[in-house]
């Protein structure tokens, strides 16, 4: 059994910075497909990053290379560092993973931004 845990969110000002964490707990392979989703109060859920089994990585066009999707495979942990935050990054970020036909989904952590 895999389970995701978010961790690194809070409350930012607008143009600062926060980096979130994604543990995986259990067995997950390196070529995972990991990603990075968030979901604004009232919005559909949105694709934030993701990273392919390739090593690929896409980013959603609202991030205009603000924010960077990483993975640690030793640590099965995949890391989103968000700069230059404002008011419209503030939504529930979830991490996701798909690994043999199987998706996983964290918890969630909030991410705030206001002055």
């Amino acid at each position: 059994q895999v389970q995701l845990v978010e961790s690194g969110g809070g409350l930012v000002q607008p143009g600062g910075s926060l980096r979130l964490s994604c543990a995986a707990s259990g067995s997950i392979g390196r070529f995972t497909y990991r990603a990075w989703y968030r979901q604004a109060a009232g919005k559909q859920r949105e694709l934030v990053a993701d990273i392919l089994p390739t090593g690929n990585i896409n980013y959603g066009n609202f991030v205009k290379g603000r924010f960077t999707i990483s993975r640690d495979n030793a640590k099965n942990t995949v890391y989103l560092q968000m700069n230059s935050l404002n008011s419209e990054d503030t939504a529930v970020y979830y991490c996701f993973a798909r690994m043999s036909g199987v998706e996983y989904w964290g918890q969630g952590t909030q991410v705030t931004v206001a002055s």
